[in-house]
């Protein structure tokens, strides 16, 4: 298929335009451009718009990148000018009750900025992820928030190289953008200590599947279940680990999995408060009485988890102050700093009424599964 050439930046602005050509089966955008002749996407902007400022030789790139691509500016990224004011925010899925508590604490901290939030979902895999970000881009946002972005850091430092980029419950070494995390694998071990020191020797931890390219960067769910898995040896325990899915239903199954062992489990940690709610629904549904039968505890620390009736044990990591302080690291980015900066939450315990002692059984007792 021979390659539809552009009409060139100024003809761009204004009438027929042809249709765009495809890299991969997508739409050309602006953030193809600006990597194929190397400059920022406010230089293509810039150049698309005809606004001043722009070298001879920056035209000339630009104008040549554009054509070889084929590239058809979005209609509201040709109307804008200077800065968009706003932040693109990219959560994995909105269930997340973690996350949108972070999505909060960022609007929040935007209130008193000129700066407006712009959220969108990216999903678990690395396509979706990149075509979100892409849409953002295309729009001329000022800056990125990744939230647990399912990304390689590769691919993330490509993002930071035409737009600052902020992530956040992504554990590593940044290069070209910050991170900021909650001390997950500390977190994970005050959970261990309190059940451990309550007696409780039978601990399952529910965790999710590790992401394929996770080596020098992991997400927050990896990092606990090696806090979780260093905790128990350091005990003299052999981690006992269940993947799933960190949502209510996840939780559900996981637990229903555990308790109908032959030996169940005294004590379900699960990775995240939302899968904390599913294993207290399968006790309920197999009778269990907790903390009686069996103590559940969480981490994350959502409102749901402060409800009387809920009362869960959990770890606190505050995903208002995670927001915050992400944006506050956006802000300096956005104003000039260019080295990367690491931002780490401390986690705390917090204990209420789903923990205590293990049930002291006698023979004659049985389990769920022994039934």
């Amino acid at each position: 298929m021979p390659k539809q050439r552009a009409k060139g930046p100024q003809q761009l602005q204004g009438g027929s335009a042809p249709s765009p050509i495809t890299l991969g089966g997508r739409r050309v955008t602006i953030l193809d451009v600006a990597e194929r002749a190397d400059v920022s996407v406010s230089a293509v902007s810039k150049v698309v718009r005809g606004a001043y400022g722009v070298s001879p030789q920056m035209q000339t790139r630009v104008t040549a990148a554009i054509e070889e691509l084929g590239y058809r500016p979005h209609t509201g990224a040709r109307t804008m000018r200077g800065r968009s004011y706003t932040v693109g925010v990219v959560l994995v899925e909105l269930t997340s009750p973690f996350q949108t508590e972070v999505a909060q604490g960022v609007s929040d901290a935007l209130t008193d900025t000129p700066y407006q939030d712009v959220i969108v979902t990216g999903g678990t895999t690395p396509e979706r992820q990149t075509r979100s970000i892409e849409a953002l881009l295309d729009r001329q946002v000022d800056g990125l928030l990744l939230v647990a972005p399912w990304l390689d850091a590769e691919s993330i430092d490509k993002f930071a190289k035409i737009v600052p980029t902020v992530t956040i419950a992504l554990h590593g070494s940044p290069v070209g953008f910050d991170t900021v995390v909650d001390d997950e694998r500390l977190g994970a071990r005050l959970m261990v200590d309190h059940l451990v020191a309550n007696g409780h020797r039978r601990i399952v931890h529910t965790s999710m599947p590790s992401a394929a390219w996770e080596k020098k960067f992991v997400l927050s769910h990896t990092a606990r279940r090696q806090g979780f898995e260093q905790a128990m040896r350091g005990h003299g325990l052999e981690p006992d680990i269940i993947e799933t899915w960190y949502s209510e239903q996840g939780g559900h199954d996981a637990a229903m999995q555990a308790l109908t062992r032959s030996k169940p489990p005294t004590a379900i940690f699960a990775g995240a408060d939302i899968s904390a709610l599913g294993t207290l629904r399968a006790a309920e549904e197999l009778g269990l009485q907790v903390p009686e039968d069996l103590s559940v505890v969480g981490y994350d620390n959502i409102y749901a988890s402060t409800i009387n009736r809920v009362s869960l044990t959990t770890v606190d990591q505050s995903g208002q102050h995670t927001g915050e302080a992400a944006v506050r690291c956006l802000m300096e980015r956005i104003e000039g700093r260019t080295e990367p900066k690491k931002f780490v939450v401390a986690p705390e315990l917090v204990v209420r009424g789903t923990s205590g002692a293990p049930a002291k059984r006698t023979k004659r007792q049985r389990t769920p599964a022994a039934s």
